[in-house]
């Protein structure tokens, strides 16, 4: 059950942004093995100066395209991660352009008891889910 927040900077269509939302979440299903229907994605746009994304001493040069994928998923496996982060890569250059320097992600762990999905409860741990 991953939340998939992106963060990109303002100036990109519908059409480009709907193609990387389902992009992300395909390539979720692949290798998160998640049920189809899972999907929690928050896409926002931001003015370039609210987008500080420099480099961290890899010699990577951003550009306008910049896109953070930040997820907070329950634990998942170094491997499945890493496959996560080609696919996803490989994916959005492929069918969007989009550089494999200018895509980043950071995945934050947590647990069952971390979720509700509504109604107060804590769905993974009763159960229901």
């Amino acid at each position: 059950m991953p939340l998939m927040r992106i963060d990109v900077i303002k100036g990109h269509d519908e059409t480009y942004l709907k193609k990387m939302l389902d992009v992300a979440y395909e390539v979720q299903l692949d290798t998160f093995h998640t049920p189809k229907g899972d999907r929690y994605q928050i896409l926002t746009q931001h003015e370039p100066v609210e987008m500080q994304i420099l480099d961290t001493g890899l010699g990577i040069e951003r550009t306008k395209d910049v896109v953070f994928f930040n997820l907070v998923t329950r634990p998942r496996t170094t491997k499945d991660k890493q496959a996560f982060y080609q696919k996803l890569a490989d994916r959005l250059h492929g069918e969007l352009g989009i550089r494999k320097e200018d895509f980043i992600v950071s995945l934050v762990p947590n647990n069952d008891d971390d979720w509700s999905f509504g109604n107060g409860e804590a769905q993974f741990l009763t159960g229901k889910l």
